[in-house]
């Protein structure tokens, strides 16, 4: 069974598990931010820990973030759980991040936040993000914040700049499916020293350490999940994710739920465990990039899919979280590779103003981040895909029969 992720987990990083050292915390967040060309990192034990400091820290309450109508829940949840509330932007035609048109038209005067996410990888255009704050900012006069969301965007760039550069704030996600891991964790990255020593005071006022008990849970998952992913082990996995309630209840707690909160443990402080992991990933960071664009070049080269499906817009910069095609129908096709031994994955699987805690949005509202959840699929992109599995996926989508989702998915 070829997986949909799977984490790179080696010896280094098991090993360092098993060593935490004290200062762990500190020099994965120097090392993190020297990484992304940021003057200073913030460390979480979730990423929507961060974003929920961020916003307590900066003193909004009651204020409207705008973030994109198609991403994750857990972003959402820690703008309301603050006290905060959403204004949701359709995405662009065509693609997966936020229409910089609709973005423009939406900002107000109670806007104090814009929430960019760089889905899949594929960078928005900074500059113009910049440019339409900066003139929503002077004609409401006041600041509104730009936090560039980073979970599937580590290095992505526009126009040779890193995604960052255009930011008050980069919000990094570090759990197990990320780019790289660190078992759970999150990370804020800054340039504004005043910024972040707010943050980190707000952070070390409120949070609190992680328990011993907690630190041994991390270590057993972190070895648990190494297990799971083996070759030998996988497929049973794969069984009671999809096939049980077993697994997938445990995925979607806190994430899938109908309710609007975080998880009990958010406010823990990151644990030197995990830290030692993020360093050990760290090291090998550049080599999952380079892999993960390797990967899309080759698919971009070598896919002969149904004319009905559409392949991601080759943007310049992209870093290749993952690799989103829109299919007719995504049961069919993914039962259909599942048949053959190839996990594809569904990553956001509904549309945030569809959701009934957030609306629910008419059909008609939103309509490209509801197609959008209902048709995309991606392939694997991590970086033990083998060159050999990565040939399978691709001889797959070539004989793919075309009467496989052949009726209406296009949003391109």
């Amino acid at each position: 069974m070829i997986p949909r992720f799977k984490p790179a987990i080696t010896t280094a990083e098991l090993t360092a598990a098993m060593r935490p050292q004290p200062d762990a915390v500190p020099r994965f967040e120097q090392a993190f931010a020297a990484q992304f060309g940021a003057s200073h990192g913030i460390a979480f034990n979730y990423g929507r820990g961060g974003l929920f400091a961020l916003c307590k820290a900066l003193g909004l309450s009651g204020a409207e973030v705008i973030i994109p109508a198609y991403t994750c829940s857990v972003v959402a949840h820690a703008v309301v759980v603050s006290g905060n509330r959403c204004r949701f932007v359709d995405s662009e035609t065509g693609g997966y991040n936020m229409d910089l048109q609709q973005l423009e038209a939406a900002i107000g005067a109670d806007t104090r936040m814009v929430l960019a996410t760089h889905l899949f990888g594929i960078p928005a255009d900074i500059d113009r993000i910049q440019s339409i704050v900066d003139r929503a900012a002077a004609t409401w006069g006041h600041k509104i914040w730009i936090v560039q969301d980073c979970a599937h965007s580590f290095g992505a760039e526009w126009n040779g700049r890193a995604v960052t550069a255009a930011a008050d704030v980069a919000l990094f996600g570090l759990g197990i499916s990320k780019v790289m891991t660190s078992i759970f964790g999150g990370m804020l990255t800054t340039n504004n020293a005043e910024l972040a020593a707010s943050i980190r005071q707000y952070r070390d006022t409120h949070f609190t350490q992680s328990s011993g008990g907690k630190r041994r849970g991390q270590q057993a998952y972190l070895v648990a999940s190494t297990i799971a992913f083996s070759p030998p082990c996988y497929g049973f996995v794969r069984w009671l994710q999809d096939e049980t309630p077993l697994l997938d209840g445990l995925t979607k707690a806190y994430h899938l739920d109908g309710l609007i909160r975080l998880p009990p443990d958010a406010l823990d402080l990151m644990s030197d465990v995990e830290a030692q992991v993020g360093l050990a990933q760290l090291a090998r960071y550049r080599g999952f990039a380079a892999r993960r664009r390797e990967h899309a070049r080759f698919y971009r080269a070598n896919l002969r899919p149904p004319a009905d499906w559409v392949i991601p817009p080759e943007v310049p910069g992209t870093s290749y979280s993952h690799f989103p095609i829109r299919v007719a129908n995504r049961d069919e096709t993914l039962k259909h590779f599942l048949a053959a031994g190839v996990q594809l994955g569904q990553l956001i699987e509904y549309s945030m103003p569809h959701l009934p805690e957030y609306g629910p949005a008419a059909e008609s509202e939103f309509p490209n981040s509801l197609s959008n959840s209902r048709h995309t699929i991606n392939l694997p992109v991590h970086p033990d895909l083998s060159d050999a599995a990565r040939a399978r996926v691709v001889a797959q989508v070539n004989v793919l029969p075309r009467t496989v989702g052949a009726t209406d998915a296009r949003v391109a």
